[in-house]
């Protein structure tokens, strides 16, 4: 599969003067020709003020922002590879990524340039741009900078569909990040699978209401829409009543969220009233969507919920079901994608009939390259072809999907991935800490939330506030555990590993794996 660096560029000159993107900060609308303008700009800019070539990697820490699109297909003109960070981090976090990736230059907006001043003596980046008048030492004005840049198309390098397209960073189980590498065919495979397997055509509009430093917010919608000539409604962040508000102003179609938000939805005072008789399916992904939602949600709105599923890994969008679907396999993600392959097999690496549970693999275009700088875990998860994503499910006989579960030790809270390794880390760095393990706790409004159980050294001492206050600046907020139990010990198995079952039947009177 070819390149992606002229979907931009191809769409400006098959639709220059069709609105492609309202900025709901700014209030800027931008048509195709002006979006792959400042993509040259900044292909340019980046090109002849700071020297990139092929291969290096640039950063943003900033909310979501019409930079970011600029970014997307302005790097991609020239071969350079976006590595956007994850603003929720901690500086310690950030760093480790930075560090990790190496990019050779960083925007920052106003609200992160404390942290970056923070960070700033311990990592590598030759340029900073500033962005939005951020106040930071030493830096250039990204705004005035792209503005002075040439608007003309760069001179490409020779690209093909292997070549490295993002860099998107990953929880990882052993507790540090790791930048899942997506190549240009991923990315234009993504967009050719969804806007087949989900009907988009021209005419939808969708609104951003999630990160754009998530593949989420980058590929359900804004990539495959630009690739047909739909429209974007980008939010910087999410406010229930505004953005319900959005989507029926802008008349949206097809509207992505996750189980926390279409419940936020529902019980907000503007739902009753809002009108989505022009919105033909909502999609919820990043967590499992219960069933009792899904038809809560279509008894309410008269309009379809399906459950989608995808990883930054394999592709966001890896499955595709149709309306009357989505009721009636509700808790079914759908069917494989068009272009794509999916197998369930056993420990033994063996196919599984329907009906049996086993680990979900991947084979096709929309699968990743591995991981940067880390080829063992790149050849553990890609062998033979197949990417092994660690989920667990089953097929019924009509060749449905059901998530199972999870093989790999995370919760997902809200729609972020948690992953237990890296919390209970944290806790162990507590002097008074002899161990912690992290269990999923069942919430109405988190899905879960995290649990952890620790246990002290013998004679020492640590409340509950004196923990939990440790963990700041030391995680994200959102991976902070919602709830601490202390234990005199955690059970172990033979192999030294902490038997979670048993924590969950103790504390949560259940007996899931």
């Amino acid at each position: 599969m070819s390149h992606s660096a002229d979907l931009l560029t191809n769409r400006a000159r098959l639709t220059p003067d069709r609105e492609a993107l309202y900025d709901l900060h700014t209030g800027q609308r931008c048509t195709y020709a002006e979006l792959n303008t400042r993509a040259n700009q900044l292909a340019n800019l980046l090109r002849a003020n700071f020297g990139l070539q092929k291969g290096d990697r640039v950063s943003i820490l900033a909310h979501n922002s019409i930079a970011y699109i600029d970014l997307l297909y302005g790097l991609a003109k020239i071969g350079a590879i976006f590595a956007p960070l994850n603003w929720r981090l901690t500086g310690r976090e950030l760093t480790y990524i930075i560090n990790d990736c190496q990019p050779r230059v960083l925007i920052c907006g106003p609200e992160f340039a404390q942290v970056l001043a923070e960070i700033r003596p311990a990592i590598q980046v030759d340029t900073i741009l500033a962005l939005e008048g951020a106040e930071i030492t030493s830096s250039f004005s990204y705004e005035q900078l792209r503005q002075q840049a040439s608007p003309l198309e760069p001179q490409r390098p020779a690209l093909d569909g292997q070549d490295p397209y993002c860099i998107l960073y990953t929880s990882g189980t052993t507790g540090k990040p790791k930048g899942a590498v997506l190549p240009h065919r991923q990315v234009l495979c993504n967009a050719i699978n969804t806007v087949i397997s989900w009907s988009l055509g021209e005419k939808d509009v969708s609104p951003i209401l999630t990160p754009l430093f998530h593949a989420g917010g980058l590929f359900v919608f804004l990539v495959p829409l630009f690739y047909v000539g739909g429209r974007i409604v980008l939010a910087r962040s999410f406010d229930p009543a505004a953005s319900l508000k959005v989507i029926v102003s802008e008349g949206c179609t097809a509207i992505l969220g996750v189980p926390t938000l279409f419940q936020t939805w529902l019980n907000a005072p503007a739902f009753a009233t809002a009108d989505f008789s022009q919105v033909r399916f909502f999609i919820s992904g990043g967590a499992p969507c219960p069933p009792t939602l899904i038809h809560t949600w279509h008894a309410r709105t008269g309009t379809p919920l399906r459950q989608g599923y995808g990883l930054t890994e394999v592709g966001v969008n890896c499955f595709s079901m149709t309306d009357s679907e989505a009721l009636e396999k509700a808790g079914s993600v759908g069917k494989p994608i068009f272009h794509s392959q999916a197998r369930l097999v056993n420990a033994k690496n063996q196919d599984l009939p329907p009906g049996e549970t086993g680990e979900l693999l991947f084979a096709g275009d929309h699968v990743c390259s591995g991981y940067w700088n880390r080829p063992e875990e790149s050849a553990a998860a890609l062998r033979d072809g197949w990417f092994h994503t660690g989920d667990m499910a089953r097929q019924d006989q009509d060749g449905y999907f059901y998530i199972a579960g999870r093989s790999k030790d995370m919760i997902i809270s809200g729609g972020e991935n948690i992953y237990a390794a890296e919390v209970e880390a944290v806790f162990r760095e507590h002097p008074a800490v002899a161990d912690a393990a992290l269990i999923g706790q069942p919430d109405e409004t988190w899905g879960e939330v995290g649990l952890i159980i620790v246990a002290l050294k013998p004679g020492q001492q640590a409340s509950h506030s004196d923990l939990l206050n440790f963990c700041q600046g030391r995680l994200a907020k959102y991976k902070i555990p919602k709830r601490l139990e202390f234990t005199p010990a955690l059970p172990y198995s033979p192999y030294g590993k902490v038997i979670k079952a048993e924590l969950r039947k103790h504390w949560l009177g259940r007996e899931t794996a």
